[in-house]
């Protein structure tokens, strides 16, 4: 008897839902950065666990959105839970003991809010949810206990795992338990697929990727990737171009580096990555342009697979 079904993973930015959905898949679909909120759609990873597949929607965080985007990324986060057969909301206890303690940055501060607002929406919905503690690495199980019955008091939740998603502790139970939850049916994809994403989307997402680790501090949410063409060559291999938009001058500068290091940097690992991904050899070719308004184009929302709303 196999099973199907689909779990969507929510949380806030930063909660490490994209390691948790590569872990579980046992290959990378999600790119993963130091930088917050670099999901910015639904991506689905197929998971195998016996004669059961779970479809993992990693979802963008779930926060207060400012922007256009913000709004189309969390709108996406909701709706991949909605569909779902089943969600885990996962949470950074680091986070949430940081705040107790007194020694929370910014960041932790609004990812505990985050969470908060996550609960009262998902009291409105109805859906019974797994609450998943996350990067447990160090943490005594007294205060670990302490955070998962106060979450758990809620009422939002049927159960609690505690993991993390970076070394794995905690995983295959969760991924056992998803598998129970998977509704019977015959799987939706071959049992070798891991994702289900355009190979030109997740070039893209991969180049995005490189460019994040490169200069994540320099750089604001400011930085797109599209990939502008994708051709078959007759030796076996793939030439990819692609266009990276900025929205001002100075960023694209930061982009390019001194002499070009940069940019070459970011190609070369962007290339590497794409060779082993793909199992062929990649000829890839990267232009920076400025478009100031990208974030406010259709198009652009289109490419990403998000909702562009007026």
């Amino acid at each position: 008897m196999t099973r199907a079904g689909f779990a969507a993973v929510i949380g806030a930015p930063n909660a490490g839902k994209s390691t948790l959905t590569n872990r579980l898949v046992g290959a990378k679909v999600s790119i993963v950065t130091q930088k917050v909120q670099t999901t910015r759609f639904p991506v689905r990873g197929v998971a195998m666990a016996g004669e059961a597949q779970i479809v993992l929607v990693d979802t963008p965080g779930i926060f207060k959105p400012r922007r256009r985007l913000d709004r189309a990324m969390v709108r996406s986060a909701w709706a991949g839970a909605e569909d779902a057969d089943c969600v885990v909301h996962l949470v950074d206890v680091q986070a949430e003991l940081a705040v107790q303690s007194g020694s929370a940055t910014g960041a932790d501060k609004r990812g505990v809010e985050d969470v908060q607002s996550i609960i009262t929406a998902l009291k409105s919905t109805g859906k019974q949810v797994i609450l998943a503690i996350n990067k447990i690495d160090g943490v005594k199980r007294d205060r670990l206990l302490a955070i998962a019955q106060t979450l758990f008091e809620t009422g939002v939740y049927s159960e609690v795992f505690m993991i993390s998603a970076a070394d794995g502790s905690g995983v295959e139970d969760l991924r056992a338990r998803l598998a129970d939850l998977m509704p019977e049916g015959p799987w939706l994809y071959p049992e070798d697929q891991t994702a289900d994403i355009p190979a030109r989307l997740l070039a893209a997402e991969l180049t995005r990727e490189k460019i994040y680790l490169r200069v994540h501090e320099e750089l604001p949410y400011a930085a797109s990737v599209e990939t502008t063409a994708f051709e078959e060559k007759k030796d076996g291999s793939v030439r990819i171009e692609q266009t990276i938009l900025v929205e001002r001058e100075g960023q694209r500068a930061i982009i390019i580096g001194a002499n070009g290091q940069t940019l070459k940097w970011i190609g070369q690992k962007s290339r590497e990555e794409l060779t082993e991904l793909f199992e062929r050899k990649v000829h890839l070719f990267l232009h920076v342009r400025v478009r100031e308004n990208w974030a406010e184009e259709r198009e652009a929302y289109s490419a990403m697979g998000l909702d562009f709303e007026v």
